[in-house]
């Protein structure tokens, strides 16, 4: 009975796929815990649900996956820890760089969710990029800097945050929030969570470094010293499809 439960449960994961709308995927969220519930048999289950959809098929990758691969991530099991790492050593997120940058660090502690952590080494990598794109050696971005900042890099660290934030954070949530504000800076501040009371959040503390802030909260960028340089990162050709 055991068995034909964990398989209509994983059909039903599998056929939840097709389905873009929210509710199916919290369902798929839900479906993907009550599976890993079942130990080995339901994490093998699991795995070939990201093997087949990212490695065979070469889907997208959407946050239910990085779910999952989150949960996998716990097991204590052996032989689902070497199958994950077999199948998937650098994550379930090419790590592209047009500059040979690695993003391993960043995919590590967004997947634990360390997302302070993760912003900090975001704002790090940012500036890696535009020392080696525009020859300089500051530790801040001008607004100059960003158009010559790679593609290819932009969307990786974007992916990473959207996927292993269950689709809350990153550049390209931010810059969508703050179309549907028809670009006005101080109601997309006010929608993503960076002003309390009309004023500017204090870092670290009255920012949200978990999932239960507001979507496009998070990563930081210093509202001191103007909007220019995120907006260059709005306007960057890494978003247009």
């Amino acid at each position: 009975m055991t068995d034909i439960i964990l398989d209509q449960q994983f059909q039903d994961l599998c056929g939840l796929f097709n389905k873009k709308d929210n509710t199916s995927k919290l369902i798929q969220l839900r479906l993907s815990k009550e599976i890993m519930q079942y130990g080995p048999e339901g994490e093998i289950k699991l795995i070939s649900i990201l093997q087949e959809r990212l490695l065979n098929k070469k889907k997208l990758t959407n946050y239910v996956d990085g779910s999952i691969y989150e949960l996998l991530l716990t097991s204590e099991e052996k032989s689902t820890k070497l199958e994950l790492h077999n199948s998937f050593p650098d994550g379930i997120i090419p790590l592209k760089s047009n500059l040979g940058i690695d993003y391993t660090r960043l995919q590590q502690l967004l997947t634990r969710k360390e997302f302070q952590e993760a912003d900090s080494l975001t704002q790090v990598l940012l500036c890696k990029l535009s020392q080696i794109t525009n020859g300089h050696s500051r530790s801040w971005l001008y607004f100059t800097d960003v158009r010559y900042l790679p593609v290819e890099d932009l969307q990786t660290i974007d992916q990473l945050w959207q996927i292993h934030s269950m689709g809350l954070f990153g550049l390209s949530v931010q810059r969508k929030i703050w179309l549907a504000s028809n670009t006005n800076w101080d109601k997309f501040w006010c929608k993503i969570g960076w002003t309390k009371d009309n004023s500017t959040c204090r870092y670290p503390k009255e920012f949200t470094w978990n999932i239960d802030a507001p979507a496009g909260h998070l990563p930081l960028f210093n509202q001191l010293r103007g909007v220019q340089v995120l907006a260059a990162l709005f306007e960057h050709p890494a978003w247009i499809e």
